[in-house]
């Protein structure tokens, strides 16, 4: 359970990446396709149509899994109580701190750790609802190295303020 658990804030903490890391592998496959007109000389054994080719359906495979898992975040979103949807979303998407949605919601900050924790649990339930245990997740995200990286990350040091550098972003696209 607890394999789970990291998943689902891992799954969280990366959902307001996506739709970035979505848009620099569609400018990536927008280089590689343009610059494919120009092979000549040395970069033509490095960069023939095949590699481009392979390389341009490697980078949509990782936009479908990209989008997919956004899809997945959303749909188990909303079949769960709004009001912990709300606070999953305020904590993990937004980066609202837990004092602050503390003083938000005029909770005790005790109220606010029990409520994140039943929150994320119900997050994780949805999860396996829908058919998503921690060990698809791994296998779906396998080749997402910066997902994986979190996970990790989440999972040694059981982080709840998680953010991710415009650097690192840069860097995952290539991951």
């Amino acid at each position: 359970m607890k394999d789970n658990i990291v998943w689902g804030k891992t799954l969280l903490s990366v959902y307001r990446y996506l739709e970035r890391i979505a848009g620099a592998i569609d400018k990536i496959i927008m280089q590689s396709a343009l610059g494919s007109a120009n092979i000549v000389g040395q970069n033509y054994y490095y960069n023939n149509v095949y590699s481009i080719t392979q390389k341009i359906l490697d980078l949509s495979e990782r936009k479908v899994t990209i989008i997919n898992l956004k899809l997945l975040i959303e749909e188990a979103l909303s079949a769960m109580d709004k009001q912990d949807a709300l606070i999953l979303i305020e904590k993990y998407i937004d980066g609202i701190k837990s004092k602050d949605i503390m003083q938000k919601h005029n909770i005790s900050m005790r109220t606010v750790f029990r409520k994140l924790d039943g929150a994320v649990k119900g997050f994780v339930s949805a999860l396996q609802k829908k058919g998503f245990s921690g060990v698809r997740l791994e296998k779906m995200l396998e080749n997402e190295g910066w997902i994986n990286n979190a996970y990790k990350r989440i999972a040694e040091k059981n982080e709840d303020d998680f953010t991710l550098s415009s650097a690192y972003l840069s860097k995952a696209v290539s991951m």
